[in-house]
């Protein structure tokens, strides 16, 4: 990691908490047919590596980091997973996170999913998002392992697993690569990409693309219809300019395509008055697109606050695009009054 000696201080043990519960999550995912029998659940493989994954990323970081550096504030808890009727989830669990440690016992499990119960309130702690791109995961598609470091209210740190996608970015986003990539930035350190989900490979670095306006803008959309307005999503497009082919996938995966420049932008419009989103889900990303060159804010085009505890309390939704046509983006949002729907 010579390349790497200006990022922050947490960034070594993040990437390999990531990096190993990437691995592990590629094995319960080449599992689902299996899981599904065992279990009787089609949804019990995300669950499992959902759980396996944030017991990997606590005992991992617990390992090589103080009480103070090492909260954080997780998706799961492990209330229901130590229901008697949920043996069979908890034993698979257990079985995927011994594939790292054999020595871990289920009470060490359990109490380290449960250790992610931070409420966000002190000056430093993570955000984790175990598996972000539920249904891509069980479609055998892209997800993520989300990973970022929040100090003062401010993302400062990003590590994300993304274990089916390819460092190669003319290999079609529909073709799995089984060795995946990683990424990890820091405030003022750039952002990096690690093949093969291996903190040891050779880090390279990665940059958004410049803003041309006689280009077709190319955006990623989600495979997911609930998860953002699509009709204003092509309305903005419109309006700014020439539509080309959508880079579709699951998860902050999305935030990855933008800042290693095969993504212009990433539209996540509120769907509801409602709706706010959590920190896990934009956290890592975040960071690794802004420092790769570009521009992160919600519809308003104010940035994204993160200090109320797990909730983005004042924001409503998410844009990341490249410099220039995020600027362009939020005067279209603006003038089309899209954020007051």
């Amino acid at each position: 990691m010579s390349e790497l000696t200006t990022q922050h201080r947490l960034i070594p043990p993040a990437l390999e908490a990531v990096c190993t519960a990437s691995a592990v999550s590629r094995v319960v995912q080449a599992n689902l047919e299996e899981l599904k029998q065992i279990t009787k659940d089609d949804r019990s493989p995300v669950t499992v590596a959902d759980y396996a994954v944030q017991a990997i990323i606590a005992l991992s970081l617990a390992e090589h980091l103080d009480d103070k550096d090492r909260l954080i504030v997780g998706e799961e808890d492990a209330q229901a997973l130590r229901n008697d009727d949920q043996v069979l989830i908890r034993k698979a669990v257990l079985q995927a996170v011994q594939t790292w440690k054999p020595q871990i016992t289920e009470e060490q499990m359990l109490n380290a999913i449960d250790h992610c119960d931070h409420d966000g309130s002190s000056d430093g702690y993570w955000a984790l998002d175990p598996i972000d791109g539920t249904k891509g995961f069980l479609r055998g598609q892209h997800y993520a392992i989300a990973l970022g470091r929040i100090e003062d209210g401010e993302v400062v740190a990003g590590v994300m697993g993304c274990p089916n996608l390819s460092s190669e970015q003319g290999r079609p986003l529909d073709n799995n690569d089984p060795e995946g990539v990683v990424y990890a930035a820091s405030k003022g350190a750039g952002a990096w990409e690690f093949a093969k989900c291996d903190q040891s490979s050779e880090p390279m670095r990665i940059v958004s693309s410049p803003y041309n306006p006689d280009t077709p803008l190319r955006f990623c959309e989600s495979a997911e219809k609930g998860h953002s307005n699509r009709g204003d999503s092509g309305r903005i497009i419109d309006n700014i300019g020439t539509e080309g082919e959508p880079a579709r996938l699951d998860s902050q995966c999305k935030y990855a395509l933008v800042a290693r420049g095969q993504a212009d932008g990433y539209l996540r419009l509120p769907t509801s008055k409602e709706y706010v989103e959590k920190i896990w889900d934009h956290a890592a990303g975040l960071c690794i697109a802004q420092e790769a060159g570009a521009v992160v804010s919600d519809v308003s085009g104010k940035p994204l606050d993160f200090t109320h505890g797990a909730r983005l309390e004042e924001n409503r939704g998410v844009i990341c695009a490249i410099d220039g046509l995020h600027q362009r983006i939020i005067a279209t949002i603006d003038e089309l009054a899209i954020a007051q729907q």
